[in-house]
């Protein structure tokens, strides 16, 4: 069994999340956003109350509010550094990017391993699985959980809304095939958990979200 818990970061408002099977408290550390010392602090504190046990470090995509926090996780436990490898040029532009909006950002690290497909972790016995989902960057992947019925989709798909394409190697038609064919065909009762705002469910953007209607 899994448990998820949300974190709202940054002055983008961008929500990093931790995963985490519940005996072995082995955990996924997703898109931290920590964008100053306070930041840091409310991740460690609560990953220090739990006794959670940081495994994986996994980016959705590597936009700036995403990745801000990758150093500090890096450093702070050592932990296995997942991203797609065609938004990895993404992480040495973000540098120069966090001072355009005046943000102290350490460099984040390279990953250790690239996401694909054929990819499949697991936090004792949980399965996780990557789904390549480009379009809002070229190299996003949502992240799919099918024992719980969750689904953390980055900046792709949002309740009622869809991911932006007009930022490095976006593409309209591209994210909107990503989302007909590897997110709306997930299960109606899966919940989906954006990078920005709230959780949904498959079934309820399939009725409600405008641009599928």
């Amino acid at each position: 069994m899994i448990k998820i818990h949300r974190f709202v970061f940054n002055p983008f408002a961008e929500n990093t999340y931790l995963i985490w099977e519940v005996n072995s408290k082995q955990t996924i550390i997703i898109d931290p956003g920590c964008s100053n010392a306070d930041e840091e602090n409310v991740l460690k504190e609560f990953i220090q109350e739990k006794k959670l046990i940081p495994k994986y470090l996994i980016n959705t995509h590597c936009h700036i509010d995403h990745i801000l926090g990758n150093g500090f996780i890096k450093d702070e436990y050592g932990v296995e550094f997942l991203a797609g490898e065609e938004d990895c040029f993404l992480l040495d532009l973000m540098l120069k990017e966090a001072t355009k909006f005046g943000l102290i950002m350490k460099q984040s690290p390279m990953p250790e391993k690239y996401l694909s497909e054929n990819l499949i972790l697991e936090l004792q016995g949980e399965v996780i699985k990557f789904l390549f989902t480009p379009g809002h960057s070229p190299g996003e992947y949502c992240i799919y959980f099918p024992s719980g019925n969750i689904c953390i989709t980055g900046d792709v798909l949002f309740k009622e809304s869809i991911g932006r394409t007009d930022l490095w190697g976006g593409d309209s038609e591209s994210l909107m095939n990503s989302i007909q064919q590897k997110l709306l065909v997930l299960p109606e009762n899966t919940i989906i958990f954006p990078g920005h705002g709230d959780e949904s469910t498959i079934g309820y953007e399939h009725k409600y979200n405008p641009y599928f209607i």
